[in-house]
């Protein structure tokens, strides 16, 4: 009875708890204080059992704040609109697109074609198609797209190869399409949720924007460096396959690209857009200077957008007379679109907010401060630390929503820099891969049935561990110099 009702029994235990927690109030803090650590505490909860649906959680704050006289209603929905929700919406717009004119199956076969057919060549080239596509579209939506082709290319080596450990190809490459959207997405400021949601918070609290190409410049080694450290783990050392060169694999590979055919005029324009809208993301601090313009990444992204939905798709169909006419994207097209995490973004910026003005975020930082080892090497690779394995269990667009104004008043309690900390505690959360529940990506390769948890758990260990390590040595040596800090 109660497993059947386990959802409805989560949502009595937190509300029971955050009450428990209100009256008995540990900490002795004002009302106001105390209302909103108890309001935090239930969202939390809530999200990390997913009793309701996150996005469902994330709207908490709209009905308690001003329930509870914390804030009023119109000052929380603002941040229900604030521009880094429309960043993402254009960087979603522009996945669309590219998934429906199916340019990204045409990438990812090619550059698989181009890595070669033997295992550890194949699952190389899932690697690099993964990482790549996921610089720009969503962890989650790259993860998608790649697992019916690794489902396929399984079933194609298990048919035709007779040489070889075909269990030990199969967890590697099911294994590398999650961990490598992950890894990829921290490239690019749109890449992957956490990275939108502290650029968003740098820009709102502290009016600085961080550099689109300052962070590539940073990132994308950071993000080569840890593909790298992927290949080798799965295919050196936890699953070797010694599986050969196959010519029904590479057979395979090239029927899919001919049914393809050439790219249609549809695919250019579409590839033309995202060009566009990527090299504005780059150049953006030239033009602004250049032509005294107010360009920023949610301007140039929903730019990108507007394009998709106005330039016509020149797509010929005999079943419809003028569907050449008709947009690259139509509005119907956004029923696939994960609106759910722009609420989530939301509900996270209102409760960061709350936390703010109700002063806890400043007092969670001095308690840091006086923990805190003096040294900063240390100071980051703790945080780092923190961040990677707290995002096992919680997601991972809410924890840098939550963290990113702890680690911000701790740097100032610390007097250095706030990016030295936030960086490397934005990048972490994107790195969880022990647990399922840890990131998306995670979850869509575990119900491939091709791994065991205890797989996901061990190599999801050795990444973690790897990743932090990496971060924290990319941070403290490279970050003051990429964006120049002091």
């Amino acid at each position: 009875m109660i497993k059947r009702y386990k959802h409805q029994v989560f949502i009595v235990i937190g509300i029971l708890l955050s009450l428990f927690l209100f009256t008995a109030n540990p900490l002795q803090l004002d009302v106001k204080a105390s209302a909103v650590l108890a309001i935090a505490f239930l969202i939390i909860f809530l999200w990390i059992t997913e009793a309701i649906p996150m996005a469902a959680t994330a709207l908490l704050p709209l009905v308690l704040f001003p329930l509870l006289d914390i804030m009023p209603v119109k000052e929380v929905a603002k941040s229900y609109g604030d521009p880094i929700i429309f960043l993402f919406m254009g960087g979603f717009f522009l996945g669309l697109a590219i998934e429906k004119w199916n340019l990204h199956k045409r990438i990812a076969l090619n550059i698989v074609r181009l890595s070669g057919t033997n295992g550890n060549s194949i699952i190389l080239g899932f690697i690099m198609a993964t990482g790549g596509i996921s610089m720009w579209l969503s962890n989650t939506a790259t993860t998608m797209m790649l697992f019916p082709i690794a489902t396929s290319v399984i079933l194609v080596m298990k048919e035709n190869h007779t040489n070889g450990n075909q269990q030990n190809f199969s967890i590697a490459l099911m294994l590398v399409i999650a961990y490598a959207s992950n890894l990829g997405g921290i490239a690019t400021i749109i890449g992957t949720p956490p990275n939108v949601a502290y650029v968003g918070f740098i820009k709102d609290k502290l009016h600085h924007s961080i550099d689109f190409f300052d962070w590539m410049k940073l990132c994308i080694p950071l993000s080569i460096a840890l593909l790298l450290m992927l290949y080798i783990v799965t295919t050196r050392f936890l699953y070797p396959n010694k599986m050969e060169k196959s010519e029904a694999t590479a057979n395979y590979i090239k029927e899919e690209i001919n049914k393809l055919g050439k790219m249609s005029v549809t695919e250019w324009r579409v590839l033309l857009i995202f060009l566009l809208t990527a090299f504005l993301w780059i150049t953006q601090a030239i033009w602004n200077k250049w032509f005294q313009l107010k360009l920023d990444d949610a301007i140039i992204a929903l730019i990108g957008a507007l394009l998709l939905f106005s330039v016509p798709s020149g797509m010929k169909n005999e079943d419809e007379e003028n569907a050449a006419y008709l947009p690259i994207l139509e509005w119907k097209d956004t029923k696939r679109m994960a609106w759910g995490i722009l609420i989530l973004f939301g509900g996270g910026l209102a409760l960061a907010k709350g936390l703010e003005e109700a002063g806890l975020i400043q007092l969670l930082g001095n308690v840091l401060a006086q923990i805190a080892p003096d040294n900063l090497f240390l100071l980051i690779l703790l945080i780092t630390t923190l961040s990677v394995f707290i995002s096992e269990v919680m997601s991972n667009v809410a924890q840098v929503i939550i963290f990113a104004p702890v680690v911000t008043a701790l740097a100032f309690s610390l007097n250095i820099n706030p990016l030295l900390l936030g960086i490397p505690m934005c990048l972490g959360a994107s790195c969880a891969g022990m647990l399922p529940m840890g990131t998306p990506p995670n979850a869509i390769a575990f119900s491939s049935g091709q791994i065991a948890l205890k797989d996901m758990l061990k190599t999801g260990f050795v990444m973690n561990v790897i990743s932090i390590l990496f971060i924290t040595l990319a941070c403290y040596f490279l970050l003051p110099l990429m964006m120049d800090l002091k």
